[in-house]
C-alpha cells in the first residue's frame, strides 16, 4: 500500500534531499537576476542534515516499530485486495451486496491503518517540524544576505524557472548564510510546543496520506 507513509519518509527523506554537497563560493549573478529554493536551502544546511542523523538514532525505537506494523498493515491490505479482486472476478465484476461489504471492509482496514501509522509517528513528525521550524526563523535573514552578497536585485523560484544558468542559482549561498546564522538545532520540542509555536494544544495530527485507489478487477 504505496500510500501509507513509510517512517523512512518521515526521518531519513527531507524536503527535497538531505545529501550534503559542497557549497561553491558566492558568485555575483549577472544582471541582477537570480533563482533560489529555499526548500533545498533549508535541506542542505548543516542544521538540517545534523539534525536528521540524530532523529534516526534517538527515534529508532519508534522508527523500527512503525516500520514493523506498516508492513503488517501492508500484508494485510494486500490480502484483503487479492480477496475482494477474486471475488469481483468470481462474479464477473459485476457488483454484488456481498461484494460491496468486502469492499467497504477493505476501506475501513485502508483508513484504519493510515490513522494508527499516523499516531505512531506523530513523534517523529513533531521533531521534524521543530527542527524545521528553527532554521525557517532564519530563512528570511538568509535570503536577503545572500541576495545582497550575490547583487541580486531580482529572485525568482527555481521550480518556476524554465531554465538558467549556474550562476544564477544563489541557492547555496542560501545555506552557506543559513549554517551561519543556524549552526544546529534542537530536536527535543519543548513541552506543548506545536507547528507554528503553539503551545498547550492537543498534538496536531500528520497530514492524512492520499487515500489509496481500491484495487481493480483484473
Amino acid at each position: 500500500m504505496k500510500t501509507i507513509f513509510k517512517a523512512a519518509a518521515l526521518v531519513c527523506a527531507p524536503m527535497t534531499a538531505i545529501a550534503l554537497t559542497a557549497v561553491p563560493a558566492v558568485a555575483q549573478t549577472k544582471q541582477g537576476l537570480a533563482v533560489v529554493d529555499l526548500e533545498e536551502a533549508v535541506a542542505k544546511s548543516t542544521a538540517f542534515t545534523t539534525a536528521i542523523t540524530q532523529m534516526q538514532t534517538t527515534y529508532k525505537p519508534q522508527i523500527d516499530a512503525l516500520n514493523t506494523r506498516r508492513a503488517a498493515i501492508e500484508t494485510d491490505l494486500k490480502t484483503k485486495g487479492d480477496a475482494l479482486q477474486a471475488a469481483l472476478k468470481a462474479a464477473a465484476n459485476k457488483p454484488t451486496p456481498a461484494i460491496e461489504t468486502q469492499y467497504q471492509q477493505y476501506q475501513q482496514a485502508q483508513q484504519a491503518g493510515q490513522a494508527e501509522l499516523q499516531r505512531m509517528s506523530q513523534p517523529i513528525s513533531l521533531a521534524r517540524a521543530y527542527v524545521e521550524e528553527q532554521i525557517v526563523a532564519k530563512l528570511d535573514d538568509a535570503l536577503k544576505a545572500a541576495t545582497a552578497k550575490t547583487k541580486s536585485e531580482i529572485v525568482f523560484k527555481k521550480a518556476a524557472t524554465e531554465s538558467f544558468g549556474a550562476t544564477a542559482d544563489i541557492t547555496p549561498a542560501v545555506t552557506t548564510e543559513l549554517n551561519a546564522l543556524v549552526p544546529s538545532a534542537s530536536i527535543t520540542p519543548p513541552a506543548g510546543w506545536q507547528p507554528g509555536g503553539r503551545q498547550g494544544q492537543p498534538a496536531a495530527a500528520a497530514a492524512p496520506a492520499t487515500p489509496a485507489q481500491a484495487p481493480k478487477s483484473r
